[in-house]
């Protein structure tokens, strides 16, 4: 996100916080800008107006909510936060404050997402009936940091997968979430946090969406996509060696790795290029009058007549990383209202805590009794 923030055309990248002493270095040296030492620090500067937070998920709040007592805007990670609480906490914050809130759900921003959204809202094929939405992938054996292995600090996929997946269902179909019958898994002695998750989930007036999503190495899903990644890189077929890698290491280089090759400056996240359209696993609509689902290229659409193509155009990885940052623009500059504010992504931690519940209680859970429990 830091490129992102640099190359922005309407934003300066004028300063950055970390407790890791090289990842400070690398960000000076890249950027010629001193790093702080702490968020207190960065946020005490007065020429700054607004900060990207991507610290751990049981940080969002407390450092989001110091940023509005501050006057700066924010764009928080997601998950908002681990608590309805603490959300409310959040949007409290800056709404006293008279600052934007705005929650990075970038995959709600792939172009074909959009596409598909403004085709429900368009009615062109009758009513939206229900979502497919699918992901394997090898998360549970990237390189972690103890919390990511918590279930009480916001490990697993619960807190750091299934949130984009119920981004993109709730913004293509554009209405609220009544409730959830779900079940999660972990499969791992090893790693005691959910890496599976399957969900059904009901909306208002009709449509439902099934989740599924596992994160174990071994079935990748974006072989069904002609081997392009989540951020619209070509990719290398190599089943299960994630977790073969991690076997080879002890808890102490694990975390080495975490904080070196996936974090700032990082190999892993580095030099993505442009292959295909950035998605986070598959997703098929089915409406009154046809079918729509997410292609390589944009979106396969089935109807009578066949299936129809409909290329999108896309130039760039990881597109919506720079659209959280507009969003951001448009609001305090333009007026604009975002599509991820604070009271939109408080629904999404809403929906996490209900799948949570209702594995664990083995039942369907109402959304709004989560809420009346905060």
């Amino acid at each position: 996100m830091t490129s992102v923030i640099a190359n922005h055309p309407k934003l300066t990248l004028a300063a950055a916080a970390d407790l890791q002493p090289h990842l400070r270095d690398l960000f000076e040296r890249d950027h010629r800008i001193a790093a702080d030492v702490s968020a207190e620090a960065l946020l005490a500067r007065s020429d700054i107006d607004a900060v990207y937070i991507a610290t751990p998920h049981q940080f969002h709040a407390p450092h989001a909510i110091m940023a509005a007592r501050k006057g700066k805007h924010v764009v928080v990670e997601k998950p908002m936060a681990l608590s309805l609480a603490d959300c409310g906490d959040m949007i409290a914050a800056a709404e006293a404050a008279g600052t934007q809130l705005i929650v990075g759900h970038t995959h709600g921003f792939d172009p074909a997402i959009l596409k598909l959204r403004d085709i429900v809202q368009s009615g062109k094929f009758g009513a939206l009936v229900m979502l497919h939405a699918f992901n394997y992938t090898n998360f549970l054996y990237r390189p972690r940091r103890p919390e990511e292995l918590d279930p009480l600090q916001g490990g697993g996929i619960l807190w750091n997968q299934i949130p984009h997946i119920i981004d993109v269902i709730r913004l293509v179909a554009g209405k609220p979430v009544q409730s959830v019958r779900a079940m999660t898994a972990a499969l791992d002695p090893a790693r005691k946090v959910d890496g599976a998750c399957s969900a059904f989930v009901q909306f208002a007036n009709g449509p439902v969406a099934t989740i599924v999503y596992s994160g174990y190495d071994r079935f990748d899903s974006d072989e069904w996509f002609g081997w392009i990644g989540a951020s619209g890189n070509a990719k290398t077929p190599n089943h299960g060696a994630a977790q073969r890698a991690l076997s080879e290491v002890d808890a102490e280089h694990e975390l080495t790795e975490r904080q070196t090759s996936w974090s700032y400056g990082g190999g892993a996240l580095a030099n993505l290029k442009f292959s295909g359209q950035p998605h986070f696993g598959h997703l098929i609509a089915s409406f009154e009058r046809g079918e729509v689902r997410l292609s390589p290229n944009g979106l396969l659409v089935y109807g009578k007549s066949g299936a129809q193509e409909v290329e999108l155009t896309n130039t760039v990885a990881r597109p919506g990383h720079a659209n959280v940052w507009d969003e951001l623009y448009g609001a305090v500059r333009e007026g604009g209202k975002p599509l991820h504010d604070g009271t939109f992504a408080r629904g999404t931690v809403q929906l996490c805590l209900a799948i949570a519940e209702s594995a664990r209680e083995r039942k369907e859970i109402a959304l709004e009794t989560i809420g009346k429990k905060v």
